[in-house]
């Protein structure tokens, strides 16, 4: 039989996959697997287990939010011979998994973790010691991001990422950087930065509107200067939603490689998951590095 080793975040979703957990086995055992089952505990567990159980594995499943899949890809990025990846959505937002068109529906999401379409993948390098899948981000938004209830976002898109961070503006914090790639570089005060290869952030397909393509070797870049008035504010979040062009605020651009200093130490957050507080940061895109299963593409 095929080797698999099912790592669960028992936690995300509200512990909704208890109710799945049978039925899931059933579709992994079906599809000639043995299965070896790990219940993360705590942070950095799923990484951990990768590393510790997974060498010989045909296949790693994970289930769990993208803080779990990104602890999982992690773990598959210290392994000689590297596992192909499933990957079942559990948490509250699931960007990863909706760039993969990879189902919310566990039933699904586990068929196709084990009989879908094997695609490689970008992962990016953040500094010499830490991995990410989708995001490595800075400053205001990467807590309005992850604080904006998802029910505002339904309803108001956009408008209620404008509202949550308008609220915040009094204690924007600016930082004066100079950022430097391949083909440019910037130096000025910011407030926000983000380094993607996914479609939705947080929940929102709209900020990230250069074309996207998880496997081409490129991250998109969107950096932020600082406003200086609520309207220039409000200004600025229209154009990250509205306008695919940079203007006098808002830089956008695509890059393998980049490298961030700032005068003072900044945080960082990775897949939503805090990233470490630093001075100089470099971020490398490793191309096509790991194979995840996702749902077939229509024929045209």
């Amino acid at each position: 039989m095929k080797q698999m080793l099912f790592i669960i975040n028992p936690k995300a979703g509200r512990g909704k996959i208890k109710n799945r957990l049978l039925e899931i086995l059933d579709i992994f055992i079906k599809a000639d697997y043995e299965v070896q089952v790990y219940v993360t505990q705590k942070r950095l567990d799923g990484k951990e287990a990768v590393i510790k159980e997974g060498k010989g594995k045909d296949l790693i499943v994970c289930s769990g939010g993208d803080g779990t899949l990104s602890e999982t890809v992690s773990g598959i990025m210290e392994l000689k011979h590297r596992p192909r990846l499933g990957y079942i959505p559990a948490g509250s937002t699931n960007d990863y998994a909706t760039s993969l068109a990879v189902p919310r529906q566990m039933l699904a999401a586990a068929e196709i973790a084990v009989n879908g379409e094997a695609y490689s993948v970008d992962i990016g390098k953040f500094c010499d010691d830490r991995y990410f899948v989708y995001i490595a981000g800075f400053g205001a938004f990467t807590d309005v991001s992850y604080l904006t209830p998802q029910d505002k976002k339904n309803v108001l898109g956009h408008q209620a990422y404008m509202l949550e961070g308008v609220k915040s503006l009094p204690s924007l914090k600016s930082y004066q950087l100079q950022v430097e790639w391949e083909e440019g570089q910037l130096e000025d005060e910011f407030i926000f930065g983000m380094v993607t290869n996914t479609i939705s952030v947080a929940g929102f397909k709209g900020l990230v509107n250069q074309k996207v393509a998880l496997n081409d070797g490129y991250f998109e870049v969107l950096l932020i200067r600082t406003p200086k008035t609520p309207l220039e504010f409000s200004n600025i979040v229209s154009d990250m939603f509205l306008k695919e062009q940079p203007d006098d605020f808002v830089y956008k651009f695509k890059t393998r490689h980049l490298r961030i200093t700032s005068e003072e130490p900044m945080d960082w957050v990775l897949d939503g998951e805090f990233g470490g507080s630093r001075t100089e940061v470099t971020v490398e895109n490793l191309k096509q590095q790991v194979k995840i299963y996702r749902k077939p593409p229509k024929k045209p």
